[in-house]
Order: C-alpha cells, then sequence, then structure tokens
C-alpha cells in the first residue's frame, strides 16, 4: 500500500490530545500548532476518520513549498503529483488562507492552484478543453503561512464534530469534539459514575458514552474519501469490522445527564436513542442546587452558562454560588467546569487544583478541574 502524509487538523489547545489518539491508533506523529502530522496507507485515512474524537478533519499533505510570488505557487502547485490523487472526473473546488504572507490576495492563490492543477490534469489525461468535474469530491486548500503553502485535500467532508447522531440543539452547542475532551481530560473511567449537570442536548453525557464502550465516534456515518477511486471498499470495510470488533456493547455505564430545561432534556433524549444509547445515559430535569448523590468516586462534568449576556451575569454568578454549595459535601467526586467566566473560582467559593486554557469555539475559556479523594487501595 502506497504512504500518504496525513493531517488531523485540531483546536487550539486539544493538540496534544489529538497526537495521543494518533499514537493510540499505532502511528508516530509531529504536532504543531493546530495540526498533527502523521504517515500512514490508505486504511490509515479510513482509522483516522473513524476513531479521532477529538480531530476537526483528516487531510491528505500533497505538498509543502515557499511561494513569493504567483509564477512559483503555480510552477511548483503544478509539479505535485495531483493525477496520483484526481480522477478525470474529479470535481476539486479550491479554497485557501493566507497569513503573514507575500501572496495575501486569497482569492488570486486559489485560481492560480486551480489553474496549475488543470494544467497537470489536462497533460497527464491528454485533455484540452474543461474538466466536466461531475465526479468524486476532493476539496483542496491552498494555506499560506510566513510565504510557506502548504496543499491539502480533506478526506473527511462534514466536520468530524458531526457525529451524525444530533437530531436537535440548544442555542450555544457544544461541538461533540471538544465535548469528547473534556471527558478524555478527567479522570473518569467507565466504572465510575459521570454527570453533566447542565447536559444541554445532551453532548457530552453522549460522547461519556461512546469513550466508554470504546464506541468509534464516525462508526455511523459517511465520509467524502469513501467515494475516492483509490480508497477501494474494502478498506473501508476493514475499519468498520474493526471498529464493530472493539466495541464493548456489555460494558455497564452509569451516565446521568440533567438540565433545567425540560425541552432540552427531551431533546438529550432522542439524541442519545439515535446514538443507539438510548438505554445506557439516563436525563432528567433538575437544577444544579438540587443535585445530590449517595454514590462515591464519580466525576462531574460541566459546561454551564458563562453569563456573557449583559443581564444574565447576576443570575449566573447566583447558579456559581449554588453550584459550590450543592458540591461541597462531594469529597470523593471529582468536578470538571468549563467557563469564559474569569471569577468562576470566587463565586464557586473553591480554587480549582488544576486550570487548562481551551477554546470553546471563538471563547477562551478555562476548564476548572477539582480531584477528588481517591479510592482507597484494594490489598
Amino acid at each position: 500500500m502506497t504512504s500518504f502524509n496525513i493531517i488531523a487538523t485540531s483546536a487550539m489547545g486539544l493538540e496534544a490530545l489529538v497526537a495521543k489518539e494518533v499514537r493510540g491508533l499505532g502511528y508516530e506523529c509531529e504536532v504543531e500548532n493546530g495540526r498533527i502530522s502523521f504517515k500512514g496507507d490508505e486504511l490509515a485515512i479510513a482509522r483516522a476518520n473513524m476513531w479521532l474524537r477529538t480531530a476537526d478533519r483528516i487531510k491528505i499533505k500533497i505538498g509543502e513549498f515557499k511561494a513569493t510570488t504567483f509564477d512559483e505557487l503555480f510552477e511548483k502547485t503544478k509539479a505535485l503529483p495531483w493525477e496520483q490523487f484526481l480522477s478525470e472526473d474529479a470535481e476539486f473546488p479550491v479554497t485557501g488562507k493566507s497569513v503573514k504572507s507575500t501572496l495575501f490576495s486569497v482569492s488570486d492563490c486559489q485560481a492560480i492552484v486551480k489553474k496549475a492543477i488543470v494544467e497537470r490534469l489536462r497533460k497527464h489525461y491528454k485533455k484540452t478543453g474543461w474538466f466536466d468535474e461531475n465526479g468524486p469530491l476532493y476539496k483542496i486548500e491552498v494555506s499560506l503561512l510566513k510565504d510557506v503553502a502548504l496543499l491539502t485535500i480533506d478526506a473527511t467532508g462534514s466536520g468530524l464534530h458531526k457525529r451524525g447522531y444530533r437530531t436537535g440543539q440548544g442555542e450555544a452547542p457544544l461541538k461533540e469534539t471538544l465535548a469528547a475532551a473534556l471527558v478524555m481530560l478527567t479522570n473518569w473511567t467507565p466504572d465510575k459514575p459521570f454527570v453533566d449537570p447542565f447536559c444541554g442536548s445532551g453532548t457530552i453525557p453522549i460522547e461519556a458514552a461512546l469513550i466508554g464502550q470504546n464506541i468509534a465516534p464516525g462508526f455511523n456515518r459517511e465520509f467524502v474519501s469513501e467515494t475516492w477511486k483509490w480508497i477501494s471498499e474494502k478498506v473501508w470495510d476493514e475499519a468498520r469490522i474493526e471498529a464493530e470488533d472493539l466495541a464493548n456493547y456489555d460494558q455497564p455505564l452509569d451516565i446521568i445527564g440533567a438540565d433545567i430545561d425540560h425541552r432540552m432534556v427531551k431533546i438529550a433524549e432522542e439524541n442519545a436513542f439515535e446514538a443507539g444509547l438510548g438505554d445506557l445515559v439516563k436525563f432528567k430535569q433538575m437544577q444544579v442546587r438540587d443535585f445530590t448523590t449517595m454514590k462515591e468516586y464519580g466525576v462531574i462534568v460541566g459546561n454551564p452558562p458563562y453569563g456573557e449576556r449583559l443581564g444574565d451575569k447576576e443570575a449566573v454568578q447566583k447558579m456559581y454560588f449554588e453550584m459550590g454549595k450543592a458540591f461541597l459535601p462531594l469529597e470523593t467526586w471529582s468536578i470538571y467546569i468549563l467557563t469564559s467566566n474569569e471569577n468562576f473560582e470566587e463565586f464557586y467559593g473553591k480554587q480549582a487544583t488544576k486550570k487548562r486554557k481551551l477554546f470553546n469555539g471563538f471563547i477562551r475559556t478555562d476548564y476548572y478541574q477539582y480531584w477528588g479523594k481517591r479510592p482507597p487501595k484494594v490489598k
């Protein structure tokens, strides 16, 4: 099988987590800002799409080179082996971005890259006119950073956060990739109780259940690279069989999602059902101040309202205070809260054991971590 240069893109702050997942699949990788690079065959492309919970998308790197003039961009793009990837009927739109580069006009760069690829393919396929582009989709991106052009083809399609189970959502839904990251950054294991007291449309509890039963997040969806002629159906079958074999559907789980809004609870139930987890995750309507439990050594993960809008501030501060009081008796529980509110600890009434900077979309947030007592060692 051919070896490809593969890139898993990542939200800022999650690179280390994506790299850990890539290594978990058995591939050595290099980590840069927003991207994790590794080498692999066709099966690696399918497996990365199928299994990476915290990556944004999978891309195939076609080339990288310095380009400070349009001529240079054209000639170096044309020199790349596009015919190895694009069939004669390929649909290949070109998108672009440019940061701190001499070639700052993105539309011009896109047009030049497109023209260079057409020239290369015309020669290979012995064609004189334009291509029909009525076949499989290959989304090409030219990304310029400090005069270095990176050319990639997107192998995912709809972003990896689109798992295919979300039938409805609230006002500010958490991306599934970030929800998975929040769970993976805790000390939770599938044998412990798990609670999300602000579950909204259920994304965090659903991602926890997928992690708990080792269900591949891409198992129930399709990817754009499934339509490519050079990745055989056999490769995708192999990736899906592996995912089926590694899923642990017998793992019992104790996962609860709660929300103040009964409509969100209903949406969360529908989403869990769509994910095939209908009986595994329990949802209920509840205010965080009413949370009590007799269970021990559980984990709470919450993405409460941040109070970003004027008028919400005081209500949110009061809710943080009530949350602190409700969680105070939970000495053996570990608690993890994501918020952009810089005074969270003050209202909650306790300093976090650890804080981690994360981005929820474009909002800079902190992940406040409160570690509970460890269970006694079994002799």
